[in-house]
C-alpha cells in the first residue's frame, strides 16, 4: 500500500511546489505534470498516465484539488471512478478520501465547478481579445497600451530576409547576426 502524490500546474512559469507543501507528509512515489493544461485529458498526460500504470489495489493517490485532475467534468469523474475500480483511494486535500456513492456525488459536483471555471476563463480571454482588437482598430493601441496583439516581433522580418539574401548567409549566421533563435529565422525566411 503506497501513498502516492500527483501534482499538476498549467504553465511552465508556475510551480507544483506549493501543492507538495500543502499536502505534506511523505510519499512513496510522486507523479507530476508541469506545464500541462487541465484541458488535456488526465490519461493523456505523461505523469498521470505513468501513475495509472503504477497504482495497485490498496494505494492512496493524494491530490491538492479536484481541478488538478482536469477541467472536464466527465474526464474527472471517469478518472476517479477508474482509480476507485482499481481499489485505489483518492484523497483530495480538504475533502478527504473519496469512495463510491456519496464521494462520487461530491466529485461530480466539484468536477462541474472546475469545468464551469474553465469556461469562465475562456470567456474572459475571449472578452479581452475582443477589447484589444477594438481598441487597436480605434486607437492603434490595445486596451492595455500595446502596439499589437500577441508577442512583439523580435526583429524586422523584411530586414532579416534582405540581409540573409544579400550576404547569402545560412540560418545560423543570420540568427547570430540578429540575436534570434534558429526557429525565428526559419519562420521569417520561410515566406521569402
Amino acid at each position: 500500500m503506497s501513498r502516492i502524490l500527483y501534482v499538476r500546474c498549467s504553465t511552465s512559469d508556475q510551480s507544483v511546489e506549493s501543492q507538495r507543501q500543502a499536502l505534506g507528509g511523505t510519499f512513496e512515489r510522486e507523479f507530476a505534470d508541469e506545464g500541462v493544461s487541465g484541458a488535456v485529458l488526465a490519461a493523456d498526460r505523461p505523469g498521470f498516465a505513468a501513475l495509472l500504470n503504477f497504482v495497485r489495489e490498496g494505494d492512496t493517490v493524494c491530490i491538492y484539488a479536484i481541478d488538478r485532475l482536469g477541467r472536464d467534468a466527465l474526464d474527472i469523474q471517469t478518472t476517479i471512478r477508474r482509480l476507485i475500480d482499481k481499489g485505489v483511494t483518492v484523497d483530495v486535500r480538504g475533502l478527504g478520501p473519496i469512495a463510491k456513492g456519496v464521494g462520487e456525488l461530491i466529485v461530480a459536483v466539484l468536477a462541474q465547478v472546475a469545468e464551469m471555471e474553465r469556461q469562465r476563463i475562456r470567456d474572459r480571454c475571449d472578452a479581452g481579445r475582443t477589447a484589444a482588437k477594438a481598441a487597436l482598430a480605434a486607437t492603434g493601441r490595445t486596451h492595455r497600451g500595446k502596439a499589437s496583439l500577441g508577442r512583439p516581433m523580435a526583429a524586422d522580418r523584411v530586414e532579416v530576409q534582405a540581409w540573409r539574401k544579400e550576404n547569402t548567409a545560412s540560418i545560423a549566421q543570420t540568427a547570430s547576426r540578429f540575436g534570434l533563435s534558429l526557429a525565428t529565422v526559419k519562420r521569417y525566411c520561410a515566406t521569402a
